[in-house]
């Protein structure tokens, strides 16, 4: 399968052939579908100055370069990094990165954080779907993850075994839910419903208790498509319910059935059903269609951004709409163009509007996701990062924002928790517009993002959660004690270095 032209490819490099093994990207990394953005000047920095610290404390510290960047110590030292060149956004001390134990001692204080991402993928087995693998030879060079470097990439990587080693392994991810994308080619949905259901109970035999929630994928306009909401409700019990109001965002080219949330005709017979069945979280996929994407399919503009959630949210008050990305236009776009839109005017495209809805029609029943918007801007503009999780928190409520890491696109999401427990708000943003701090890494705003809002809206305990161990836990004790370390893997294309 291919999104993008011959002259698109021929700009962009694998990773195998260019490579820097950093715990936290230094590019941009897209997926075929967009063209990714070539690495800006101060990303450019950013992986200079990592490179120099690295050789300095990983040779203190009897370790290679690669090693070092495995370790507790290495990731502080990105973020280290990451404060000289944009300014003190991340709580992160150069103490820190030169004592492996001070590092150590406080990966461990957060090592049992109740996490719950709700925004997580892998591919089925018989997937056409290789552009994927392109991803993930690209974002070893671009410094996403170490375990690339000089490792070619297959298409095993982005299957069930590796989505279960870089979630539960790899990361503080402690509950999960697996999603997933329809396509009108049966062939090219990432994996069917009966595919993810089956993963969610494999996961939680192998737990011995709930690890994995699992939407059941909605194709409004499909044929035969209110019939299996039916065949859902009745045989898979699912945990939520996933659009695209795009259509098919695989295929973006032929896809002949986009749709808005309120229209009544199509979709509230639908909402009717979510209500009676008792299942009442509702997944949309918004955003993730910059400038050019919409050249190119300027048909869809209409389906993509939020202007359909409010009067949906209103009219049907039982359901929770959970609007993934928080609609977030600008991925694949270059850093200064969303950068530029939020200092000229205070907003980001979708989500500032996203995040006017509860005021503008009196409802509080829409949530914003993070998934690959956090990673996005973190890498890109960290300070944008910071302006949209203000943005979110003040408009959608702190309690209704919730944590999605678009995994394992981009790899075991380790780096994105520690990124988010290190982010603060500068102090003359939050006087500008009047955002509250996101606080410490353990504090009640961000225990609430990672995992509390979600559990609630799930019915899912985290104190029980925390009272028992599984399985699992077992298995991550003696990967911690006897694996490889860490792998900080992310998937994508990056753009050739100017000349």
């Amino acid at each position: 399968m291919r999104f993008l032209s011959d002259d698109q490819l021929a700009d962009l490099l694998p990773a195998e052939e260019y490579s820097f093994p950093s715990p936290i990207p230094t590019q941009i990394v897209a997926s075929e579908e967009y063209f990714p953005p070539p690495q800006s000047e101060r990303q450019r920095e950013v992986q200079a100055r990592l490179a120099h610290l690295a050789d300095e404390l990983a040779r203190k510290q009897g370790l290679s370069r690669r090693r070092f960047f495995q370790t507790a110590a290495g990731m502080a030292a990105a973020f280290v990094v990451m404060n000289r060149v944009y300014g003190g956004l991340f709580d992160a001390l150069p103490a820190e990165a030169a004592d492996p134990d001070l590092a150590n001692e406080r990966a461990a204080s957060l090592a049992h954080q109740f996490i719950m991402d709700t925004h997580t993928h892998f591919l089925r087995d018989d997937t056409r779907l290789y552009n994927f693998v392109k991803m993930r030879e690209a974002v070893g060079q671009a410094g996403w993850n170490s375990e690339l470097t000089g490792k070619t990439q297959t298409i095993e990587d982005l299957k069930y075994n590796n989505y279960v080693k870089e979630i539960f392994m790899d990361s503080d991810t402690k509950v999960v839910l697996l999603t997933n994308a329809p396509s009108e080619n049966p062939s090219d949905w990432f994996l069917t419903n009966d595919m993810v259901f089956d993963t969610r109970a494999r996961v939680n035999k192998l737990a011995g208790r709930k690890r994995m929630l699992a939407h059941y994928t909605i194709t409004p306009g499909y044929p035969g498509w209110l019939e299996g909401i039916d065949k859902a409700i009745a045989v898979y019990r699912p945990d939520s319910w996933k659009g695209y109001s795009i259509g098919d965002n695989t295929h973006k080219e032929s896809s002949h059935f986009p749709y808005r949330l309120d229209d009544e005709k199509l979709m509230y017979p639908a909402y009717e059903k979510f209500v009676k069945s008792g299942i009442k979280n509702v997944c949309v996929h918004k955003g993730l269609f910059n400038e050019d994407t919409e050249k190119q399919f300027p048909n869809l503009r209409p389906y993509v951004d939020v202007r359909d959630v409010g009067q949906a949210a209103k009219d049907w008050p039982q359901l929770n709409f959970i609007i993934y990305h928080s609609a977030y236009r600008h991925v694949g776009a270059p850093p200064p163009v969303a950068m530029a839109e939020w200092d000229q005017t205070g907003r980001s495209s979708w989500v500032s509007d996203l995040a006017e809805i509860p005021a503008k029609y009196g409802v509080t029943n829409v949530y914003g996701d993070l998934g690959q918007l956090f990673a996005f801007c973190t890498v890109a503009e960290p300070r944008l990062a910071a302006a949209i999780m203000g943005t979110l928190i003040k408009g959608l409520g702190r309690d209704h924002v919730i944590w999605g890491t678009d995994a394992i696109w981009t790899g075991s999401p380790q780096w994105q928790i520690e990124g988010f427990r290190r982010l603060e708000i500068p102090a003359d943003m939050q006087a500008k517009y009047g955002f509250e701090p996101l606080g410490p890494a353990d504090g009640p705003l961000k225990r609430a993002i990672f995992g509390e809002n979600v559990a609630r809206l799930y019915d899912f305990s985290p104190v029980a959660f925390k009272e028992r161990s599984d399985p699992l836990d077992d298995l991550k004790t003696a990967y911690a004690a006897n694996g490889p370390g860490r792998s900080n893997l992310r998937y994508g294309f990056i753009r050739k270095p100017a000349v």
